[in-house]
């Protein structure tokens, strides 16, 4: 239930950004949603002090940043100008890419089993990008690069992870990222009525509210199991965007969504037989 609620939360916050991206510009998309994420946590901060936020990895939370950031920045351009539900496969898609990038940044092994999933994600993520005659259209390119951003992000996470909360490696994110995104509104700040940042807010806490209930999520059950529940949000996101305008996936779209899912699963599959094996 909790997973469910918070993928349709995550597919409503597609939805805002696609609304706001006819009349606002993705820089003010980004710097919003990342200050409403600080707004959020300064009660929590005021609450239990600054001694949970003390850290000796500014480095590695300023890497995280960099990578979840520049993601964003993708992933909300890719919401803007594909169809929402291709938007939303890409940002499912960091898995696919995950075990490489751990493999040479953290050094973790890498199976076979492990490989061919990712394999066979990859395949997914080539039917979605819909190659052509130029290898990629461009904004495929934007789907692809978010994928591969998020992936680093979620491998940074992990490098620092043995001496980080959740707490504070969300808080430093949200930080940061407000802190970088607020350079590119020196020269592409615009005005704003009362309706638009009404709807940047609303985005914001969507964001922030889904951030927080998938994190609860996986705290009450194994990523295992709970896991591929999270492409809920491309169901909802399929449902809504062909509510609201009209939007059919491709055949191509669908097969690469099916092959995506199925590397998810073959991967946890696979990560949980040398358990198996030693009962």
């Amino acid at each position: 239930m909790l997973l469910a609620l918070s993928a349709l939360l995550f597919s409503l916050m597609g939805v805002g950004i696609r609304e706001l991206s006819t009349t606002v510009n993705n820089e003010s998309v980004v710097f919003f949603r990342n200050l409403v994420g600080v707004l959020f946590f300064l009660p929590l901060v005021f609450w239990r002090g600054v001694a949970p936020l003390k850290t000796t990895r500014l480095r590695s939370h300023l890497w995280r940043a960099f990578f979840g950031l520049a993601a964003m920045y993708c992933f909300f351009y890719a919401i803007a100008h594909l169809p929402l539900a291709d938007a939303m496969l890409f940002t499912y898609s960091a898995p696919v890419f995950t075990p490489f990038i751990a493999y040479f940044w953290l050094k973790e092994p890498l199976t076979k089993k492990i490989a061919a999933a990712a394999a066979i994600g990859f395949c997914g993520v080539l039917l979605v990008a819909k190659p052509s005659d130029a290898i990629f259209e461009a904004i495929a390119l934007v789907g692809l690069a978010a994928s591969i951003l998020a992936a680093f992000a979620f491998v940074s996470i992990r490098e620092m992870s043995d001496s980080e909360p959740a707490f504070r490696i969300v808080f430093y994110f949200a930080l940061f990222s407000t802190l970088l995104s607020a350079i590119p509104m020196l020269w592409a700040w615009q005005p704003l009525n009362a309706q638009q940042l009404s709807l940047l807010a609303l985005v914001g806490v969507l964001a922030t509210t889904s951030q927080i209930i998938m994190s609860k999520a996986y705290s009450l059950a194994p990523p295992g199991v709970i896991g591929p529940f999270a492409y809920l949000a491309i169901v909802f996101s399929a449902l809504i965007a062909w509510w609201q305008w009209h939007e059919v996936p491709s055949l191509s779209s669908c097969i690469g969504a099916v092959l995506i899912f199925i590397s998810s699963l073959a991967a946890l599959w696979a990560n949980r037989q040398p358990s198996n094996n030693k009962g």
